[in-house]
């Protein structure tokens, strides 16, 4: 069968604006997604080349089909299962930073470029006092940007009209700040010219970034099927959902030159993305932790089977209607729609997303992603927000045990063990407090400002909420204590 390539796609040649760092699936299936779409409506006119900004891995699969692949999104789309298949064609060439350092280097005397994109990870972008500007290239991210941008600006003199726009979507808050900081204390470490930060100031943008979608990668169990169905051979296929959406904060508005949105693209041009931040960790991410561990002991697996149970579909909407979004500052329409567009991703019969994965580290998640909207709604109404106040106690229940084995604390569910993983104090502390009387343990574990950053016993009526809800979970089990209760 016939490998995908550029003859295969009719791809059409455009001027290399896009420079992007990661050739993973997440940046195919979603950046240059977006950008092949907008390319394709006649918005950008732009194509993009892939670096490979680390020593090992290998680019011998996007060279055999010219950087040719497929991204399939599966999903709800309104109200149904669909899938829809698109051929992505605005990348045009691959790079690898070590191993064809003059190759990479050489774009940034590339007059068309114009945008830097980057994940690198959570981990890219953090300053090295100890990497070297005659490394070709540096070591770490910033300072490989660093080096090409101040390359760029010789080769170019210093000219306002050859500044870049960085676009990274690693997942970190205002990873634009944070990748502009590194890349001027980079610049500091090695002594380049006053001129050069200057023009890193004046002439170059670095944006912050929101990003949204769920890619499930490389379908391994499927890709033969797919080949026959689509009469083609193709090894980079990127899977993932129909919902996406990216935030991109700006110093200096970028939509008139960058006007993804014009091509009908899920993406918003703010100068504060923290209300969209919110949006997201509160509702999606918190309507996860609220619910994921009550769901669990109430016999489910997967957040699919969470949604097809009545009982727990209930609890999860009410949370997020009743106690979340009123706690929310953007406009209450907005909330609801990405509640509803939330609650179709949790709906995905294409996505099996574990219960135990998503209750890795719940502790530090609910204090980051459901405290917030609890500490508002009591602030707001002067009384406890029950579902939230109940995922509390779920979390306490889900968390009993008192043999840690293997860095994991050992629960029990109708007779069957599971890994309980957190950091090490959290399991010490429930080893040490599970088989303490319920109001001893709320007080305790309520209490202690190492995992809350404060002490939520000083919070009327809590700890008092709390224990009656776990005597009530471990003497009627979790099913039957939310039937009564909710």
């Amino acid at each position: 069968m016939e490998l995908l390539s550029k003859a295969r796609t009719g791809k059409k040649e455009r001027p290399v604006k896009v420079l992007q760092f990661g050739e993973g699936n997440f940046l195919r299936g979603f950046v240059d997604y977006m950008i092949d779409i907008a390319n394709e409506k006649g918005k950008f006119d732009g194509d993009i080349v892939l670096v490979k900004p680390i020593e090992f891995g290998t680019l011998d699969r996007f060279r055999a089909q010219e950087a040719q692949y497929t991204v399939s999104l599966r999903g709800i789309v309104d109200g149904e299962a669909a899938v829809q298949n698109r051929i992505v064609t605005s990348v045009t060439d691959v790079t690898a930073a070590y191993e064809e350092y003059e190759k990479y280097s050489a774009f940034a005397r590339l007059d068309t470029l114009r945008y830097i994109v980057s994940n690198t990870t959570e981990a890219g972008i953090v300053y090295d006092e100890d990497d070297r500007l005659e490394l070709c290239p540096p070591r770490s991210f910033p300072g490989k940007l660093a080096k090409f941008l101040y390359e760029r600006y010789l080769h170019f003199e210093g000219a306002i009209d050859k500044g870049l726009v960085m676009l990274p979507v690693e997942l970190i808050d205002d990873n634009g700040i944070r990748l502009k900081e590194c890349v001027l204390k980079q610049a500091d470490n090695w002594n380049l010219e006053e001129e050069f930060k200057s023009w890193l100031n004046e002439a170059c943008i670095f944006c912050s970034t929101l990003v949204d979608r769920i890619i499930t990668g490389y379908p391994g169990e499927e890709d033969e099927r797919l080949w026959a169905e689509w009469g083609y051979r193709d090894e980079l296929i990127v899977t993932g959902e129909p919902f996406a959406l990216w935030v991109i904060e700006c110093p200096r508005d970028i939509s008139g030159e960058f006007p993804l949105d014009a091509a009908g693209l899920p993406v918003i041009y703010t100068d504060n993305q923290k209300p969209y931040k919110q949006r997201k960790v509160r509702i999606l991410n918190g309507a996860h932790t609220s619910f994921v561990l009550a769901s669990f002991l109430a016999g489910n697996d997967i957040v699919l089977e969470s949604m097809e149970d009545e009982t727990i579909f209930r609890f999860m909407k009410e949370t997020i209607y009743d106690e979340v979004i009123p706690t929310l500052t953007l406009p209450k329409k907005e909330l609801c729609d990405f509640a509803e567009a939330v609650i179709a991703r949790f709906h995905n019969p294409y996505v099996k997303h574990a219960l135990l994965s998503i209750a890795l580290n719940s502790v530090s998640k609910w204090r980051a992603r459901c405290m917030p909207s609890f500490l508002e709604y009591i602030e707001m109404n002067g009384r406890l927000p029950g579902r939230l106040t109940f995922s509390l106690a779920a979390l306490m229940a889900f968390y009993k045990g008192t043999e840690i084995r293997d860095k994991a604390l050992i629960g029990h569910r109708d007779g069957q063990e599971y890994r309980i993983m957190d950091d090490m104090p959290v399991l010490e502390f429930f080893a040490a407090n599970s088989g303490k009387p319920s109001a001893q343990l709320a007080q305790s574990f309520l209490g202690n400002e190492e995992f809350f950053g404060q002490d939520l016993t000083r919070i009327e009526g809590l700890v008092e909420e709390v224990a009656a809800y776990l005597d009530e979970i471990a003497d009627q089990g979790m099913r039957k204590t939310l039937e009564k209760r909710f």
